[in-house]
């Protein structure tokens, strides 16, 4: 049977994580340790979409908070409506002390870890070696920590102490490419279902899962896509999806002698 999914709790210091994205490449009118930050403008600015996706491949996301001072960081602020992040306020460090970020971060993470025991994966989303103690005391409670970081900036400190560090470059760069879903053979209205199958596998896989349980597979594609429905792509079941796929050349199947259910293997390897 597919193992259940975790459920996290993403907390983001996102001051840190806008200045260590600055400081990798996107110029800034004034240095110096402690410096007041600019308002993002020109570029795009830190992916925050992209850092979520990456993340709802974990498990559940059942906490989104991210904390700044969002005078500062006006251009974030449809973004992170749209991802459903809780933006709370940290009031400008002139007035607050530059660790008021920090502590209050670490303060919801207690809260939640000892109120909210159905959380079982915190993730900090900030390179700060501060948060080092917290990562201890979350896992001495038996939860399962991950961080999330700029290479740059990030403390070898923090890093080694969570259970799993990711890098925001790698997420930015994005997985091995799947095969191909625009080729000619697959009709165009169900491209867009296909492409999530082979988005969800490969998620499934930088995650070491070895067995791919055709309900793992749907789950992780509706916490991708909570909309999603294979109906709307003129399939009349799950498996109808997956075979069509297989078909395709795009995946190989073999059914699971215990439940008679599909399990995905893999990407069909080219000859």
């Amino acid at each position: 049977m597919a193992e259940e999914a975790h459920s996290l709790a993403v907390l983001i210091d996102f001051e840190n994580l806008v200045l260590g994205y600055e400081r990798s490449g996107t110029p800034t009118t004034s240095g110096g340790r402690g410096r007041r930050l600019p308002k993002p403008t020109g570029d795009a600015g830190f992916e925050v979409r992209l850092v979520i996706e990456r993340l709802v491949e974990k498990g559940k996301v059942i906490v989104k908070r991210a904390y700044a001072d969002w005078g500062r960081f006006s251009k974030y602020r449809e973004i992170m409506h749209d991802l459903g992040i809780q933006m709370m306020e940290i009031p400008e460090r002139g007035m607050t002390g530059k660790n008021y970020a920090d502590i209050q971060l670490a303060v919801d993470a207690l809260d939640l870890c000892y109120a909210k025991e159905h959380i079982d994966t915190f993730v900090v989303v900030s390179g700060d070696s501060d948060f080092t103690p917290l990562v201890a005391k979350l896992k001495e409670n038996g939860k399962s920590v991950i961080g999330v970081g700029m290479k740059d900036s990030t403390s070898d400190l923090l890093a080694a102490n969570c259970d799993e560090f990711i890098y925001y470059e790698d997420i930015v760069k994005g997985p091995v490419a799947a095969p191909s879903v625009t080729a000619t053979t697959i009709p165009k209205a169900k491209r867009p279902a296909i492409s999530l199958l082979t988005e969800s596998i490969q998620a499934l896989q930088r995650e070491n899962k070895d067995v791919m349980y055709s309900s793992m597979v749907k789950d992780t594609m509706k916490r991708k896509q909570p909309q999603f429905s294979e109906a709307s792509y003129g399939y009349r079941s799950f498996s109808d999806l997956l075979q069509d796929a297989e078909k395709l050349g795009l995946i190989t199947l073999r059914t699971d002698t215990r439940s008679g259910t599909w399990v995905v293997v893999g990407f069909t390897e080219k000859q």
